[in-house]
């Protein structure tokens, strides 16, 4: 699967324990990460100071669903069963 355009969920909905550039303390799930380009891209891709974590996350059906909407549910429901 490939990542869908203007989505972002994976950038909003988790959280990132780990400290990333803008946001030291990290990220709480739900809160768009400080590097979300407005087009729901990520600012960081492809460059080094971007967090292995996100550097290892792969789109799929049952990560992301079939819309923007089922992904930020989805995520967000993994999210809350592993906190």
């Amino acid at each position: 699967m490939d990542c869908r355009t203007n989505c972002g969920a994976c950038c909003i909905a988790p959280s990132i324990s780990a400290p990333l550039p803008g946001m030291p303390n990290g990220k709480p799930a739900g809160v768009p990460c400080a590097h979300l380009l407005e087009d729901m891209r990520c600012a960081l891709f492809g460059q080094p100071e971007r967090p292995a974590l996100c550097a290892r996350f792969r789109p799929a059906d049952d990560v992301c669903g079939s819309s923007r909407e089922e992904a930020l549910w989805l995520i967000g429901e993994l999210e809350a069963a592993t906190a």
